[in-house]
């Protein structure tokens, strides 16, 4: 099949305070893309135990086999200055990904997402695709795993190896925290990029220079996978437009969106987005 996106990364099975279910920021990429009307081909490698219907009829999936199913607990945790502070574990891993795993007539595709959680992606895929415009949300390239799985951050080793191939970078600041001031460098070295930061909105960054974006208003059900959603729907509507400002908006009202249900069900089409975009564009002219 001829994809417009590719999505490179771990789809996981997250242990939740609400049961078990698919995740990773490779799934949320997906279901986002294809609910924009996108045709997505998936990169990623899963156990026998995660189920292959959660990712929705139209994908495109290249498995890299694996005995086992990358495998998150989520402690949604205790509110800090805002803002939930979340404990992750990894209990499990699937196989790495590479770039000899990747389809030839995928590297020449219009889109791409590198979205690791767990180091999983091989930096040097960033330089497999050398016409497509890549967002790369690289949070799982800064967790070591600890005693019992414990996910804590590291430094961001591979920053110069991906960043030259990079069109737009998201982080969260929970990612960045503990090495702010390195990370802010890298969005100097991209085009444009994001720092998301929950219910507070983001701060876009265009050529290096920063901009506030204002959040979307949302009831939040559930704030899983936020991020994940507003790289994918920025990179969608930057490259359709060409403007970064609107890029943000439309990124931001999607990932509000997503949070006001559980998983992937409230992740918008492009006809809701449109719908939410306009209103939340009345309130910013109010």
């Amino acid at each position: 099949m001829t994809v417009d996106v590719v999505v490179i990364g771990h789809v996981t099975l997250d242990q939740t305070p609400r049961g078990l279910r698919p995740g990773g920021a490779a799934y949320y990429a997906a279901v986002t893309a294809h609910r924009q009307g996108l045709r997505v081909g998936v990169l990623t490698s899963f156990g026998p135990d995660f189920p292959r219907e959660a990712l929705p009829r139209g994908i495109e999936v290249v498995t890299v086999p694996s005995t086992r199913t990358t495998t998150f607990r989520i402690d949604p945790g205790r509110l800090a200055e805002g803002r939930r502070v979340r404990e992750l574990a990894i209990l499990g891993r699937a196989t790495d990904l590479e770039a000899a795993a990747l389809p030839d007539e995928w590297r020449d595709v219009a889109l791409g997402v590198l979205c690791p959680i767990a180091g999983e992606v091989d930096p040097a895929l960033a330089a497999a695709f050398p016409d497509t415009s890549m967002a790369v949300l690289p949070q799982g390239w800064m967790r070591q795993r600890g005693a019992g799985g414990v996910v804590s951050p590291q430094p961001w080793e591979d920053a110069d190896l991906v960043l030259p191939h990079v069109q737009a970078l998201v982080v969260s600041l929970e990612d960045i925290e503990p090495f702010q001031k390195e990370a802010l460098e890298w969005f100097q070295h991209v085009p444009v990029g994001a720092l998301t930061r929950g219910p507070r909105g983001a701060t876009l960054f265009v050529n290096g220079d920063q901009y506030g974006v204002e959040p979307d208003v949302a009831v939040e059900q559930d704030e899983t996978g936020a991020g994940d959603v507003f790289a994918t729907a920025f990179l969608i509507a930057y490259n359709r437009d060409g403007n970064p400002w609107d890029a943000a908006a439309v990124a931001a009202c999607c990932a509000a969106a997503s949070v006001e249900g559980e998983g992937v069900a409230a992740i918008p089409d492009r006809a809701a987005l449109e719908a939410r975009l306009a209103a939340y564009r009345r309130r910013q002219v109010g």
